[in-house]
């Protein structure tokens, strides 16, 4: 069965001081592969992993003072604390850095600000 998390009950953090208007978070994790081949076959035998990396974007509604305050050269953590009902999850990004901001206003709607973010690591703890 499927874990489902609710955004309402959710909460995002960062360095430690709760972030408001959190509309979303979403990130992606990847790892560079190459494949290994035995001499003298087309058949992989292996995978060999390299390099590692993390960007995830956060979605605030209309702005978020403290990830404005951040400089571009500024280390800092996001803790996301996923919850539904008695169900949780906590993902942490560990040394993150802040690589671009957008910023969107429709007629009729809430000013968006995307923030997007690079980590060194991500923790998933149950």
């Amino acid at each position: 069965m499927a874990t489902v998390f609710a955004a309402t009950e959710s909460s995002v953090l960062v360095d430690g001081q709760p972030v408001e208007g959190v509309q979303g978070i979403d990130y992606r994790m990847r790892r560079a592969r190459s494949n290994v081949y035995a001499l003298g076959s087309t058949e992989r035998v292996g995978v060999t992993s390299g390099a590692y990396d993390v960007d995830g974007r956060l979605r605030v509604a209309s702005a978020s003072v403290a990830l404005d305050a951040l400089t571009g050269e500024q280390l800092f953590q996001i803790v996301a604390n996923l919850r539904h009902g008695e169900t949780t999850s906590t993902v942490t990004f560990d040394e993150c850095f802040l690589t671009a901001k957008t910023f969107d206003l429709t007629v009729g709607g809430t000013g968006e600000a995307v923030y997007s973010f690079s980590a060194a690591r991500v923790r998933e703890e149950n």
